[in-house]
């Protein structure tokens, strides 16, 4: 069995021979990335309808761009897909796309939004999601702090705790429901020790 420690050698490898062949040109296409598809290991305690465990998945080495799939050719589809989507709104962003083998930046969306209730957002971490910290952005969502099939239960806990029903917000954006929230009056002063 070859070691974690071989695989990232190689990996590390194929990423730099790609980075070299990519001076020959400045429009890349997906083949033109150190891709790896590898078997992945199913998780036996995985228990969530939303969410989907795949066999293969497929990833550019050096960037948190992934595919997965049932078979290999499923899982590099997927990561066609996902890696156009990016393409896409780089270029609708005016941002060149990542040279093949370097290591990509994380880039993290805006707070613009999020940033107008500091205070609701920290309560709302706290008291609703049950967290100590979160990073939430202006696309983070009630999807993204739960598994369940629905959000009825964050709902519910939200017209507990501030008394504000949102179950009408279709996108799920806490951006959107700090605003319907903070509409109501809400003030920090009025929070309980939960």
């Amino acid at each position: 069995m070859i070691s974690t420690q071989a695989v990232r050698l190689k990996n590390q490898i194929v990423a730099l021979w790609k980075r070299f062949l990519s001076i020959r040109k400045r429009d890349w296409e997906l083949f033109d990335y150190p891709v790896v598809i590898r078997e992945h290991e199913f998780d036996p305690h995985f228990g969530s309808g939303r969410f989907t465990q795949h066999r293969y998945v497929a990833y550019i080495v050096n960037w948190a761009v992934t595919g997965g799939g049932e078979t290999p050719k499923d899982a590099l589809q997927n990561l066609q897909t996902n890696f156009q989507a990016i393409r896409d709104r780089r270029r609708l962003e005016g941002k060149p796309m990542i040279r093949p083998g370097v290591n990509a930046p994380i880039e993290f969306a805006a707070q613009e939004l999020i940033s107008v209730h500091p205070e609701l957002s920290e309560d709302f971490i706290r008291r609703v999601l049950k967290l100590d910290w979160a990073w939430i952005s202006d696309e983070s969502t009630l999807w993204d702090f739960h598994t369940d099939d629905s959000n009825e239960k964050m709902w519910a806990k939200i017209l507990e705790v501030y008394g504000v029903d949102v179950s009408d917000i279709e996108s799920a954006r806490l951006s959107e429901i700090f605003n319907r929230i903070a509409a109501t009056g809400w003030s920090g002063d009025r929070t309980s020790g939960e």
